[in-house]
């Protein structure tokens, strides 16, 4: 029953696309780093508009082979957004969070070429952290079949060999480990964001702490809604989602480990944060 609802949207969607709005910006990752909350946040701001059927469309990743206008058919009428323009007396911005999109080596081009002017927001959490997140998540959703996350991590190099390189070679094709086994590329933030600098600029994007963005939330998306120029007009309920608890601790050793290798990388976040990451502290 879901999916024929959800077919018959997307074809209504697809019919419809050149009365729709397309995203002004875009929650471009990082996996597990709080996505889903901070969209979940800014989906209840009037003037911020989710896309009509699910929170992330992953166009510029899996679905590039679709059209524009398959995209386009994804998101809120033009013509509700003039009427929120009229009451609230500026326009509303349709958004969507694909979280794959940071890492994916074409999206960053796709999106510059079809969103021109578009927005990126990106949060980042401890990588060693978001690595033993990623692999709950895989192993819990079937796409993970190493139960033991030290063995995934030993398998990612190989699994990913030649990864890029196959997406590139073949633009509509989608690699397994590329979007499910990447525990630790995932958290090499800076490779992530010095890659989308030239074609988006530093001022079309912008770096969230999820630690802070749950500590200090009113701050955090506030920082968004100026980032974005949208009026501050209240703050929702911030709830934290897609928590999932790891299936043991992680020996100290191997985290020790992990917090070596990420060093240079997270050195590397500081000029997008405006200081030191808080897992560095």
């Amino acid at each position: 029953m879901k999916q024929s609802v959800l077919s018959v949207s997307r074809t209504t969607g697809k019919f419809t696309s050149s009365v729709r709005m397309l995203p002004s910006f875009l929650i471009a990752g990082a996996q597990r780093c709080g996505t889903t909350s901070l969209y979940r946040a800014l989906a209840r701001h009037p003037l911020l508009l989710k896309p009509v059927l699910h929170k992330g469309v992953h166009y510029f990743d899996a679905d590039y082979g679709q059209s524009l206008s398959w995209y386009q058919g994804h998101f809120p009428l033009r013509a509700a957004a003039a009427r929120l323009a009229r009451r609230h007396g500026t326009h509303p911005l349709a958004f969507e969070s694909s979280p794959y999109y940071l890492f994916h080596p074409l999206a960053g081009e796709r999106i510059a070429a079809d969103l021109p002017g578009v927005k990126l927001v990106v949060l980042v959490r401890d990588p060693v952290e978001r690595a033993c997140s990623a692999h709950a998540h895989e192993l819990a959703r079937g796409y993970e079949t190493e139960s033991d996350f030290e063995q995934a991590v030993e398998l990612e190099v190989p699994r990913l060999a030649g990864a890029e390189q196959s997406l590139r070679a073949r633009p509509y094709s989608v690699h397994h480990s590329h979007r499910h086994h990447a525990y630790l590329a995932r958290g090499r933030y800076a490779e992530q964001l010095d890659r989308l600098e030239p074609l988006f600029g530093r001022e079309r994007i912008l770096v969230l702490d999820s630690h802070r963005f749950f500590t200090e939330p009113e701050r955090m998306y506030d920082r968004v809604l100026d980032f974005l120029g949208v009026p501050r007009l209240g703050y929702p309920v911030f709830e934290r989602h897609n928590g999932r608890p790891l299936p043991r601790p992680l020996p100290d050793s191997v985290r020790r480990t992990l917090r070596d290798h990420f060093e240079v990388y997270d050195t590397r976040l500081t000029r997008w944060l405006g200081g030191d990451p808080s897992w560095r502290h």
